[in-house]
C-alpha cells in the first residue's frame, strides 16, 4: 500500500517539483513570526474585556490558569484597542495563503507509513495532528467572525480562546523541534547560491542537500511550470492582496474604501451619526416607546442609594466632550467622533463617591444578545473622557448609535460601549 502510486502513502503519488525543505522553511519562518503575534494580539484582546472585573465580561469562566497573565485595561492611549486588534484581525487574515501554502508543502508528511515508527514518532504525530487541525479551527472560526457569520457551534469567544491555547501549545512545540532545521534549510540554499560562484565546495553542499529533503522532495517529479522562487511571489501577492482588501476597515478614514473584503469596508455612510455599527436598535429590539421622552429614565445606584434622571435632567448636568473611536473585535474601526456627554465619576458621585470611583455595572435597555451587559473597571469610570454619551458631531445620539444615551470609554472594545443605557449600579465588582 505504502508504494501504490496512486496512493497518497505511496511518496510517487505527490509530483510537484516545488515540494523542498527550502520552499517549507521559508513559509514556516513566516508563519512562526506571523503566528507568534497573532497569538500575543490574541491575548491582549481578551485582557480588553477586562474577564477577571466580572463574570458579565468573562465569555471564558473556566479558564483556571490561562487567565494567568490578565490585567486592568488602560484607558491610553485611546487607540490602544484599535491598533491591536486591527493587527490581530489584519495579520490573521493575510497569513491566510502563507499556512494553505505551508499545509500544501507538507501534505506528503500526513499520509507517511508506518504511522508510528516509535514512541517519540508518534508524540511528534499526535502533535503535527493538533498542529494542523488547531490551525485550520483557529483561522477559520477567526476569518467566519470578522464576516460576521457564525455558522460554528457554539460561542465564538470560548472557541476560539480554548483552541488558541491548543494549537499555539502545539505550534510551540513544533517550532522548538523545526526551527533550527528551518534555518539551516534556508541558509544551505543561499550556500549553494555561493557555489555557483565557486566560493563553496559542491561536494559539501552536495551532502547537506541529500540529509535536508527527505521525504519533501518527490522522487518522480514533474516538469516544473513555475520556480521556488516564483511560487512564493505568488504567496506574498495572495497575502499583500488580502491585506490591501482588509486593512482599511482598522484603519478608516478613506482607507475604508479598500476594505473590499470586509463587513465594515465601503465609503461611511455620512452625517453626523453616519459611522459604522454592528447592531441597528430595530435588531436589538429597541423602539420609540423605550426611548422617549416621558419613558425613559435612566437607574443610577450606589452607596448613598438611587436616583432616576430624565434625559432633560442629565442635559442640566455639567457636559463634557470626547474625542475617541470604536474599535471591535471583528477589526473594524472608526475615526474618532466627538462625543458629549456627562462624565461616567460625576454620576458615581451622584451616588456616594465624591473621591476615587469605584467599578460600574451598565445594563441597556437590550434584553436579549450577548454583551447587554458590561463591567468597567474603577480605571475607566475616572477617566475624565470616559462618558455617558449624549451626542455625536454635535447632534443627538440615532436611535442605532445608543439613544437616550450610551456609554463611551477610551480603548475599550466596542462591546463595552454599551447602547441604550438603562441602569448603572457603581460599586467594587
Amino acid at each position: 500500500m505504502r508504494d501504490h502510486p496512486r496512493l497518497p502513502t505511496s511518496p510517487g503519488f505527490w509530483r510537484s517539483p516545488l515540494r523542498g525543505p527550502w520552499f517549507t522553511s521559508v513559509l514556516g519562518l513566516v508563519l512562526l513570526a506571523g503566528i507568534t503575534v497573532l497569538f500575543v494580539t490574541g491575548l491582549v484582546s481578551y485582557a480588553a474585556y477586562n474577564p477577571g472585573l466580572s463574570r458579565v465580561n468573562d465569555t471564558t469562566p473556566d479558564k483556571g490558569i490561562l487567565g494567568f497573565y490578565l490585567f486592568a485595561w488602560p484607558t491610553g492611549p485611546v487607540w490602544l484597542y484599535r491598533f491591536t486588534q486591527g493587527v490581530h484581525v489584519t495579520l490573521g487574515i493575510t497569513l491566510v495563503p502563507v499556512l494553505l501554502a505551508k499545509l500544501w508543502s507538507v501534505v506528503p508528511r500526513l499520509f507517511t507509513l508506518p504511522p508510528a515508527r516509535s514512541l517519540a514518532h508518534a508524540l511528534e504525530r499526535i502533535s503535527l495532528l493538533l498542529l494542523v487541525g488547531g490551525g485550520l479551527f483557529e483561522f477559520t472560526t477567526g476569518v467566519l467572525n470578522v464576516q460576521l457569520d457564525y455558522v460554528f457551534p457554539g460561542s465564538f469567544y470560548p472557541l476560539h480562546f480554548y483552541g488558541a491555547w491548543v494549537f499555539f501549545a502545539a505550534f510551540l512545540a513544533h517550532a522548538v523541534l523545526k526551527t533550527p532545521a528551518a534555518v539551516r534549510n534556508v541558509r544551505r540554499r543561499a550556500r549553494e547560491e555561493r557555489v555557483r560562484e565557486g566560493r563553496v565546495r559542491e561536494g559539501q553542499v552536495q551532502e547537506e542537500r541529500v540529509r535536508a529533503e527527505g521525504d519533501l522532495v518527490s522522487p518522480r517529479p514533474d516538469p516544473p511550470t513555475v520556480s521556488r522562487r516564483g511560487a512564493l511571489a505568488l504567496v506574498g501577492g495572495g497575502s499583500l492582496l488580502l491585506f490591501l482588501t482588509t486593512a482599511g476597515q482598522s484603519l478608516g478614514g478613506p482607507f475604508r474604501r479598500t476594505a473590499l473584503l470586509a463587513p465594515h469596508g465601503g465609503a461611511d455612510p455620512g452625517g453626523p451619526n453616519g459611522f459604522q455599527i454592528n447592531k441597528t436598535a430595530a435588531y436589538a429590539g429597541i423602539g420609540a416607546a423605550e426611548t422617549g421622552e416621558e419613558a425613559w429614565r435612566l437607574v443610577v445606584t450606589g452607596r448613598t442609594g438611587t436616583v432616576r434622571l430624565a434625559r432633560a435632567q442629565l442635559l442640566r448636568m455639567p457636559l463634557h466632550s470626547s474625542s475617541l473611536p470604536i474599535a471591535c473585535v471583528e477589526g473594524w474601526s472608526t475615526a474618532d467622533q466627538w462625543w458629549r456627554g456627562v462624565r461616567l465619576r460625576h454620576l458615581a458621585a451622584l451616588v456616594g463617591y465624591d473621591g476615587d470611583p469605584p467599578d460600574v455595572f451598565v445594563e441597556s435597555l437590550q434584553r436579549h444578545g450577548a454583551f447587554r451587559h458590561a463591567a468597567l473597571r474603577a480605571n475607566q469610570v475616572a477617566d475624565p473622557r470616559s462618558l455617558l454619551a449624549l451626542y455625536v458631531n454635535g447632534e443627538d445620539l440615532s436611535p442605532d448609535h445608543g439613544y437616550p444615551a450610551r456609554i463611551i470609554v477610551p480603548a475599550a472594545p466596542g462591546v463595552l460601549n454599551t447602547k441604550w443605557v438603562a441602569r448603572l449600579t457603581f460599586g467594587d465588582l
